[in-house]
């Protein structure tokens, strides 16, 4: 009997399961992929600010703008050309607006009342989402009010339902407390029903962790001089804790939140994973300042592939489990998704 050419890679000793195979055609990679990035994942925050005719740069975030609301309309018009499903607002509050109790958040006609307004008249259809906190308005930069000298959540809490009730008021869809107190989605649920807007969602950002990727989303909103150096981890999570998280989850789901939030996104995918893993529940991560500004910074300078290193770091957090990202790329990416139809 003839001798194998190659005794070494003799037929028997070849490798018969080849991962390779499907990997090496486009249609192929197609066909076995097993997640997918499209439009219906993008959740786009805005920017919004006083005056007159004001598109500013937010030095900390290369691309991103601050909208005075005369100049609104124009970016939701862009936003609902894009097939984006929703926005989420966040204010900068003039400082001469800003208290130790933050009541300026419980102002029916505050900047983002006027926007949700102006967002519902430009296209009824765009979901809006709206930040339950205080840090925008108050003048220690803290998320809630402080009381001998610590943050009292229960005069936090009462202060949050209104802020949540004025918000739905004005039309927002998705009520979404970002304040890390405890109770606060039951009692802000409890506050809608009986007003009537049993329809309107809650997204709790049921995991926020105390985080130094924040930095460049404060300086947007004008609540970095406020805060300074004055810590939030009496109320924000400890980045060291996982099965606290899921704590978290749960009780924010049985107080009645229908859908979480795990922020920031990316440092923290492997919460984002046991929470879908153990729930089951519509989650969603932020790809929050920091996240945005190290990857921005680094496409600036020209070390990473614009769009490659973008729709690597979304799907990052399809594959850990989450049903949509809110990320400050959303208009990027929609323009490439959409694109990609044609």
């Amino acid at each position: 009997m003839k001798e194998p050419h190659n005794k070494l890679f003799s037929i028997n000793s070849y490798p018969r399961v080849r991962m390779r195979r499907n990997r090496m055609h486009k249609f192929s990679r197609r066909l076995v992929s097993e997640n997918n990035l499209t439009v219906d994942d993008l959740i786009y925050p805005i920017f919004i600010t006083y005056g007159l005719n004001k598109k500013e740069k937010i030095n900390s975030m290369p691309g991103i703008y601050r909208f005075s609301l005369d100049r609104l309309e124009t970016e939701i018009k862009y936003i609902s050309s894009l097939n984006i499903p929703a926005i989420a607002f966040f204010p900068q509050t003039e400082n001469k607006l800003k208290t130790s109790d933050g009541r300026e958040a419980v102002n029916k006609n505050n900047l983002v009342c006027e926007a949700i307004r102006i967002s519902k008249k430009v296209n009824p259809e765009l979901g809006i989402i709206c930040d339950v906190a205080l840090d925008p308005y108050t003048d220690h930069g803290h998320d809630g009010v402080i009381i001998d000298n610590h943050i009292d959540n229960d005069k936090t809490l009462e202060i949050l339902c209104q802020q949540s009730l004025i918000q739905a008021e004005a039309g927002c869809n998705i009520i979404a407390p970002s304040d890390m107190m405890d109770g606060r989605v039951g009692l802000i649920r409890d506050t809608l029903d009986k007003n009537g807007f049993i329809n309107v969602q809650i997204m709790s950002y049921a995991v926020k962790y105390a985080s130094a990727f924040y930095g460049p989303f404060r300086d947007a909103v004008g609540s970095s001089i406020n805060l300074s150096n004055k810590s939030k981890n009496s109320y924000q999570m400890d980045p060291k804790n996982s099965d606290e998280a899921l704590r978290e989850i749960e009780l924010d789901l049985n107080e009645g939140a229908d859908m979480v939030i795990v922020k920031p996104g990316m440092p923290y995918l492997d919460i984002i994973h046991k929470v879908r893993e153990n729930f089951k529940v519509p989650t969603y991560a932020y790809q929050v300042s920091g996240e945005y500004s190290m990857i921005k910074g680094a496409i600036d300078k020209g070390w990473f592939d614009e769009e490659k290193i973008i729709f690597e770091s979304l799907i990052a957090f399809k594959r850990a489990g989450c049903s949509g990202i809110i990320t400050y790329f959303a208009p990027y990416v929609a323009e490439i998704l959409n694109n990609r139809k044609i």
